[in-house]
This record gives C-alpha cells, structure tokens and sequence, in this order.
C-alpha cells in the first residue's frame, strides 16, 4: 500500500521532513508514497482487479490500450469522508520535474472533487463540535496548520469553493473562516469563494475573510 511504501522511500521522508511534517502528522493523516514504476501498484496488489483499480481511478488507460499507474513518484494524501472511508487520493511530485505538481483521484460514483474537503474527517475526530472551521486551499496548509496546533482546518481538492462546500461546512460549525494566498489570485480566489457563500449565510451562520501577507501562504505561515 502507499503507506507502506513511504516507509521504506527515503526521499519521500525526506520531502515530508523537509516540509515540517512528523511521522506522527504523517500516521494521523495515513500519508503515504506512489513508486516511480508505471505498473508498481497493480503488480503489487493481490486479489484487487484491474477494472477494480481503473474504476477507482488508480490506475488509467492509455489510447494504445496499455494500463499505467496514475500516482508515481508522489507523496499521497489519502482523501476521507466524513465517515473516514478513504475515497480518493491527492499526490504531490517530491521533485521538481515537469508535470503537474498536484494531482487528484478522477471523478467516480464515490469522489465527486467539488463536494469534498481534505481534512474534514480529521478535524471533527479531533472535536466533533467545531466552533469554527479555517478554510485553505491545499493539502500542505492544512498539514502546516494542523502541526502548528489549529485542529479545525479544510481544504477544498482543486476546485473553487462552492455552495456544497459551505453547505457541508455549516453541517458542524456556525463560523466558517476563510484563509488563502496573500497573492493577487489568492485574493481574488478569496473573494469569489465569498460571493458563492452568500446563499448560505444566516444570522446563525457567518463566514469571515483573513488574508495571509503578500508573498506568504498559510503553509509558509504557520
């Protein structure tokens, strides 16, 4: 499993490390880490079928019909429900080589991306009551915050925030706080995620707004 591959992946550990992230953040979160190989996880997974693994979005279909590995040579960052059922994946190249830097599980029955939020599952088995939930808008912010002490932190998947997103976020807090990029997107994303909350806000509900400084980003910050 991805899990168990970190362990045994020193450069993994070492981007992890290098990222302020403690084995003990690591365990809590089950991160884990995808092998360069193309074919590592379906060779690797006994008892799991292929259709089973394409239809999970792990791995995917080339035009030429040859099968691949989606994650390679990514740290994961295993996607829960509010249940705690993993239902899809986030992974982050460890080296600075072209492709993307993020990317995530595809669309499936169980992972709908504009409806989940990373680090929800954790945040409520940590105090089931939330007075406040802080929004952010990656993976690392989250993990940063959360080994800075603040237990009540979300991440949207790559998406914009949405209506579902503060529907689901009102679910278990009255106040939803806002935190992006201290950058002119950051803002602008800021703002726009504000107007999409606009429905959902009530006297019993509020959303606030909290810029990081120019140049920083919660990740940097905390």
């Amino acid at each position: 499993s991805y899990k168990q591959r970190l362990r045994t992946s020193e450069a993994a550990k070492k981007y992890l490390q290098g990222r302020g992230i403690t084995g003990e953040l690591a365990r809590d979160f089950q991160l884990g880490y995808a092998p360069s190989g193309w074919q590592t996880l379906e060779n690797g997974l006994e008892g799991v079928s292929r259709r089973a693994l394409l239809d999970a979005g792990l791995v995917s279909e080339g035009k030429t019909k040859k099968h691949y590995d989606r994650f390679r040579d990514r740290v994961m960052f295993p996607i829960r429900n509010i249940k705690g059922q993993v239902i899809g994946f986030g992974g982050r190249l460890i080296e600075d080589v072209d492709g993307p830097k993020y990317i995530n599980s595809p669309e499936t029955e169980l992972f709908k991306k504009g409806e989940e939020l990373y680090g929800l599952y954790e945040a409520r088995k940590s105090n089931t009551r939330l007075d406040k939930i802080i929004l952010v808008e990656g993976y690392m912010d989250v993990l940063s915050m959360v080994q800075s002490g603040l237990t009540n932190v979300v991440a949207t998947l790559g998406t914009a925030t949405n209506e579902a997103h503060f529907y689901k976020l009102f679910k278990y807090t009255d106040e939803v706080i806002l935190c992006f990029d201290g950058d002119h997107a950051g803002r602008q994303a800021g703002w726009r995620a504000l107007e999409r909350a606009l429905p959902v806000v009530s006297d019993q509900k509020q959303i606030k707004l909290m810029f990081v400084p120019e140049g920083e980003d919660p990740d940097t910050l905390f």
